[in-house]
């Protein structure tokens, strides 16, 4: 069976190893071929990544995607027989628009996945507030037309969409969370730090609260002593904002991590994983950490609210910099409860082992097309 791929994501062509890649590597065992339509890379037309996952990168300015995916698609469906059109719909939905004209042209069924909703259930700006305006609309003129919309998370994605008019026949809960168990698993290791932030550092994943959080626990607790780990636009004002509020002695920023099991043992090493998103698809932090035995602090965004248990393997917080700071100093004092926290956290993650989740994503739709 054949599968078409429409997405965003030019990591791979790039050279980056991260999730999108490992998510390739596992289902190309699933799938005779697998050709990928994603936006313009300087250079590139085509990418190999497997001997059977095949890159093609759009020539045109991104306003134009649809009609590359629509031109790209005819021509490659004239030589491959697809059985399935998988487009990854999330911004602007190019992606959307140009998987409904090849659809239909071609008259191949496509899935239109939803990882997550820019701005929902908060908005960190004006155009993230605006986006689910915009998602609500691409979802209710796309419902005719798709087999159905996958989704990642049961709670908070499910509910929007079944709000927003989706029959519940066309909601697919496939998780796109997996991890590796013998990097992501609990190993006793001094602790270094009070506190880690592992994300890239923009506005969506609010580092300023967390620094502000940070800032008023350290009234507290002088020495406190935290890691953020990320790359971004806002590094270099997130290191300024540390001189400004005197904690230039207790935040360290590590901008790159070498591999998953370096990360993992930051994770270890740290008394607590603080995530203040507004909004997220994951996060696949959490998940990351709570394998690797780390108690969460995170407000309720994405995949966060079903494996968060609050009190038992972490804690959940509004977006306010006072109620980061009083669960802070909490994880700090108090050792017993954090360390009963720590023995919970594994638990809540077992179900997203890698192979499983992956051949739950495969079965489902290769039902799909074989109906």
């Amino acid at each position: 069976m054949n599968l078409l791929m429409l997405s965003g994501d030019t990591g791979v062509v790039r050279g980056e190893r991260g999730a999108f890649y490992n998510t390739l590597s596992a289902l190309s065992s699933h799938w005779d071929n697998i050709d990928i339509l994603t936006s313009h890379v300087a250079g590139v037309s085509s990418y190999k990544c497997f001997d059977n996952v095949n890159f093609y990168c759009s020539n045109y300015a991104k306003i134009l995607q649809p009609y590359f995916i629509w031109k790209q698609g005819c021509t490659l469906a004239a030589v491959r027989n697809y059985d399935l059109i998988i487009s990854h719909d999330y911004g602007w939905f190019l992606n959307g628009m140009g998987a409904k004209w090849l659809a239909s042209d071609i008259e191949i069924p496509y899935v239109s996945e939803i990882h997550h909703v820019d701005g929902y259930p908060r908005g960190a700006n004006l155009r993230a507030k605006f986006q689910p305006w915009l998602t609500r609309w691409y979802i209710k003129q796309a419902i005719p037309h798709v087999l159905g919309f996958r989704i990642t998370n049961s709670v908070e994605l499910k509910s929007l969409l079944t709000n927003w008019g989706v029959p519940l026949d066309q909601i697919l809960l496939l998780y796109s969370m997996y991890l590796d168990f013998d990097v992501f698993r609990p190993i006793s290791v001094p602790v270094e730090y009070d506190a880690i932030f592992v994300g890239r550092l923009t506005a969506n994943k609010a580092p300023y609260l967390f620094l502000d959080g940070v800032a008023k626990a350290a009234d507290q607790k002088k020495d406190i002593r935290v890691l953020i780990v990320g790359q971004g636009p806002l590094v270099s004002r997130l290191r300024q904002r540390t001189i400004t509020l005197g904690l230039s002695e207790n935040v360290e920023f590590k901008d790159w991590v070498s591999s998953s099991a370096e990360l993992a043992n930051y994770y270890r090493s740290s008394r607590c994983l603080v995530c203040t998103s507004y909004s997220e698809g994951g996060p696949r932090v959490v998940a990351e950490a709570l394998a690797c035995g780390t108690p969460i602090i995170t407000t309720r965004v994405g995949l966060g609210s079903e494996l968060v248990k609050d009190g038992v393997n972490g804690f959940f917080i509004d977006w306010s910099a006072d109620m980061l700071a009083n669960r802070l100093i909490q994880m700090i004092i108090d050792t017993s409860l954090r360390d009963r926290m720590a023995g919970e956290a594994p638990k809540s993650v077992q179900r997203y082992e890698k192979a499983r989740v992956v051949n739950e994503y495969v079965s489902c739709y290769k039902k799909l097309v074989s109906k």
